[in-house]
């Protein structure tokens, strides 16, 4: 009850600290920007303050220097004129004598400690007659000064709140794409652990390596589904092959214990018969579960079909001379991407079938060519053939047709190679002529 909510608690934590992590990286960036702005514009600000305080006090000098020349003294000097320009202009000023005394001064004069710019008067001789220091006002080039620096930090503090919501929002945006696949990735595999083996990913909205891997945990979860039927198959094969051999065992043993039959020669050479029958039988299922692991553990390598096919019909010469059946031999050069072993095992497996089903003075060929972009191996018999009924399940694990039951064999021979053609990633399909032939063609991709 409690596992839905928790899944979604945690995917919105993970969602929540990516948006979180998006902001804070934002307003790192933000905050160095605003810094090294507001540090660069008050270098500048303060540049041009005090090169338009400069400008001002020489244009003061001057009007003042004007008024000393009237009398070549201060005394009585008419410094109007330049309490009119510095009221005009938004400075305060201060003119003070050669011997450093106050001469004049504006009545809202800046005192000591504020920024201020001093000026020599100079009169038409060149002769320093005193000087002349000079601030701003408030309501001047001082004023401008500091509304400037206010509207740049109001600025730069808009645009980082501006900058934050967007790398919020986006964040969010972001995180909930990441987030919602890994939520349902997570979803899965607790599916999967809780029994649904047939619980899948499938097409996810994500970036590409959330994609592959979705892809991947399918494949796995397909491998391992795959890998549970083959057990299933395995165990429900072994027990419906050995319950009618362990049946006859046991029903003569204990005929023989209640002392219903005698232990004749006959009797006994027929349990001999059942335990060999048996003996076959563990023989078959082993080799089907090679076969099956064969399936998951393939090593691939650039082979010869033709070599592979020829090797296999090399190894069951014996047996053709001893039932004198002929193999005629047509092996173009083919080459394939496979396991050597396992498809020695295939070709082997279909050269005994057709060998079995061959009468005395019959002929087994098989041939190899190219077709296109496959691979094609055919094992074509003179045989008995094959009923049209019977054809589509000769490929069925432990099946036997009407002529397979006068013959030995558990019936697992084309199964097995069947499996083994499609862990190749190809083809094993059967056509005859019943009485006059039957053709196994194996294709594969080519390499």
């Amino acid at each position: 009850m409690t596992d839905a909510p928790a899944r979604g608690r945690h995917s919105s934590t993970l969602g929540l600290r990516l948006a979180l992590a998006f902001l804070g990286v934002a307003l790192a960036a933000v905050a160095l920007n605003a810094v090294l702005t507001a540090v660069f514009s008050a270098v500048d600000v303060s540049s041009l303050t005090t090169r338009t305080r400069n400008e001002l006090a020489g244009t003061l000098a001057v009007a003042t220097a004007g008024a000393w020349e009237q009398h070549d003294s201060w005394s009585g000097a008419d410094l109007a004129t330049t309490r009119a320009l510095a009221a005009h202009i938004g400075v305060e000023f201060q003119v003070r004598d050669t011997a450093g005394r106050t001469v004049a001064e504006s009545s809202g004069f800046t005192p000591p400690g504020s920024p201020t710019t001093s000026v020599p008067i100079v009169d038409s001789q060149g002769t320093q007659v005193g000087t002349v220091v000079v601030a701003l006002t408030a309501s001047g080039i001082g004023g401008a000064d500091a509304v400037l620096r206010t509207a740049l930090l109001r600025a730069i503090a808009g645009t980082a709140g501006l900058a934050a919501l967007l790398a919020l929002v986006s964040g969010l945006g972001v995180s909930r794409r990441i987030t919602r696949p890994v939520a349902r990735l997570v979803s899965v595999t607790r599916a999967m652990g809780s029994g649904d083996r047939s619980s899948r990913v499938g097409e996810i909205k994500a970036p590409g390596e959330l994609r592959e891997l979705a892809a991947a945990f399918d494949n796995m979860a397909d491998t391992l589904d795959h890998e549970d039927k083959l057990r299933r198959d395995l165990v429900a094969s072994v027990a419906h092959e050995l319950r009618t051999p362990v049946a006859v065992l046991q029903a003569g043993h204990e005929a023989l214990l209640d002392g219903i039959t005698e232990p004749t020669p006959e009797e006994l050479g027929s349990l001999r018969d059942e335990v060999l029958r048996l003996a076959r039988m563990v023989d078959d299922l082993q080799t089907m579960a090679a076969a099956d692991a064969a399936v998951l553990q393939l090593v691939r390598e650039r082979r010869d079909l033709a070599g592979i096919a020829g090797t296999a019909a090399d190894s069951l010469a014996r047996r053709f001379e001893a039932a004198e059946v002929t193999v005629v031999r047509e092996l173009a050069p083919v080459p394939v991407l496979g396991d050597a072993r396992w498809l020695h095992q295939v070709v082997t497996n279909l050269l005994g079938n057709a060998l079995k089903f061959t009468a005395a003075g019959g002929t087994v060929t098989v041939r190899t060519r190219q077709d296109g972009a496959r691979a094609v191996l055919e094992v074509e018999d003179t045989g008995v053939g094959i009923p049209a009924d019977e054809l589509p399940r000769v490929f069925d694990r432990f099946w036997r047709g009407q002529a397979g039951a006068q013959t030995s064999g558990s019936g697992i021979g084309l199964s097995v190679a069947a499996e083994l053609a499609r862990a190749h990633g190809g083809t094993l399909t059967a056509a005859s002529q019943p009485g006059e032939w039957t053709r196994l063609t194996l294709t594969l991709p080519g390499a």
